[in-house]
């Protein structure tokens, strides 16, 4: 997080800035209104904490000049006890929130943190509102026809819907699918990742919070459920979801009411639930680590996506589509696909599906750089599917060499081994970001987590 902070005492820039620091938030100090419209111009801020009398430049007169240009950054307004009435008036011409003098440096970093989290959870459901279609489904062959047919069919119904299949399939997509279809469309998409959320923050970004309900807890919050109004809320990973939760959740869709955390009040939600699992969801009832009751209510309509080695007539259609949103993230021209190179990845059984097929067309673009990919530039490593493959006694997709991948010291590597390194190489990939690692592997971010702890990669 960096924050601005805006003041011309000097012992109050210097004591927030250090505050700030030993809580892990930098900041940078402008003396003056002009100072501060500088800085704006020159970085993008997470927040500004503003003094409303300052020499020159007001602080009404940087918040206005804010509002004009339309910078986002929220704003804290500080000010003395006569200026009460100006720092109300600044609340109605775009300030989040204000202080009064002396305050509490404490309150002043909750607010702040609160600001901040409320301000990315708008920034992610203005994005999804605005993405009308992110690609859609994408494929010829007879099973992704019958899959768009049976989305149609249930896209005009609210049906609760349960979305199978393995990691790297599409399975958001689909859901987005069914959410377009449905008149429902103009309403928000929310999606969440139940592995990607610590245990101890789920009910709170599910359902909500109250003022007060823990500490840190300044103001009340909207969970997810409420954000979603009468639009979907798709649930991914849905078998990660610890059991306290899933009891909340049953009632959810049991009551169509939820209760924010700390509060006393039911609050109807209308949004439809779409779920997803890349695991075998049965099995995990049989074990007694998913609700049985809970799972026949997620489970009305099942939607089993095909994994990508059964729709090889779809690989260039789809390598066109990813191509061409990988080109303009890295601001190039778009490459045209060899038939060579099409060849070579029909060739490969694809374990990590079409995430996999992403991640190679982005390692392509980088090595090859040109107007065509051609087969030198496509890379295919054995990293997320070398453990699946080796378990199988096969190689993954026939490419590469023994001197590549699969040995150890001169002998075939364990299946642990194989996991070991799949797993560090991943990380280093992401530089250390454990959910994007688990993206790629196909795991959640817990499993990730527990596999860095039992191999020592910490």
């Amino acid at each position: 997080m960096l924050v601005l902070i805006t003041d011309d005492e000097r012992n109050i820039r210097e004591s927030l800035k250090k505050y700030l620091g030993l809580e892990g938030i930098d900041s940078l100090c402008a003396e003056t209104g002009e100072d501060a419209v500088r800085l704006l111009k020159q970085e993008s801020f997470d927040a500004v904490i503003l003094d409303l009398k300052l020499p020159g430049m007001s602080g009404q007169e940087v918040l206005d000049w804010m509002r004009d240009r339309g910078i986002p950054a929220p704003v804290v307004m500080i000010s003395a006890h006569g200026q009460i009435p100006d720092a109300v008036a600044a609340l109605k011409t775009g300030a989040r929130d204000y202080l009064v003098k002396p305050f509490d440096p404490a309150e002043l970093l909750v607010r702040l943190r609160q600001l901040v989290d409320d301000k990315r959870r708008e920034n992610l459901l203005e994005a999804e509102k605005r993405i009308a279609d992110p690609g859609g489904l994408i494929g010829r062959t007879e099973a992704m026809r019958r899959l768009s047919a049976r989305i149609d069919r249930i896209a005009a119904s609210d049906v609760t819907v349960l979305i199978t299949g393995e990691s790297g399939t599409g399975k958001e997509v689909a859901a987005r699918e069914i959410h377009r279809r449905s008149p429902q469309a103009s309403e928000p998409f929310v999606a969440v990742n139940i592995g990607g959320i610590h245990e101890g923050l789920m009910e709170s970004e599910l359902f909500g919070h109250e003022k007060g309900a823990f500490t840190g807890a300044a103001a009340r919050k909207q969970g997810l459920f409420e954000l979603a109004g009468r639009g979907v809320i798709f649930l991914d990973e849905v078998g990660e979801m610890p059991p306290p939760l899933q009891v909340k959740l049953l009632r959810v869709l049991q009551e169509r009411k939820i209760r924010r955390l700390g509060g006393s009040i039911d609050i109807p939600v209308g949004a439809r639930i779409v779920s997803a699992t890349n695991r075998d969801i049965e099995a995990l009832v049989r074990d007694g680590r998913f609700r049985e009751d809970l799972y026949y209510r997620i489970n009305v309509f099942r939607l089993a996506l095909p994994p990508l080695r059964e729709r090889g007539e779809d690989i260039p259609l789809l390598a066109e589509h990813l191509l061409h949103k990988l080109s303009v993230r890295m601001s190039r021209p778009v490459p045209s696909v060899s038939p060579e190179a099409v060849e070579k990845l029909r060739g490969y059984s694809f374990p990590g599906n079409i995430r996999e097929l992403e991640n190679i067309l982005e390692r392509a673009l980088i090595y090859g750089g040109g107007k065509e990919i051609r087969p030198g530039d496509i890379d295919i490593r054995r990293d997320a599917g070398a453990a699946n493959t080796a378990a199988e006694g096969g190689e993954p997709g026939g490419t590469g060499s023994a001197g590549s991948g699969n040995f150890v010291s001169g002998s075939i590597a364990s299946l642990e081994e194989l996991e070991k390194r799949a797993v560090r190489e991943a990380l280093a990939r992401h530089r250390g970001n454990r959910t994007r690692a688990a993206e790629e592997l196909g795991i959640s971010r817990k499993t990730i987590i527990n596999k860095v702890k039992a191999y020592g990669l910490e």
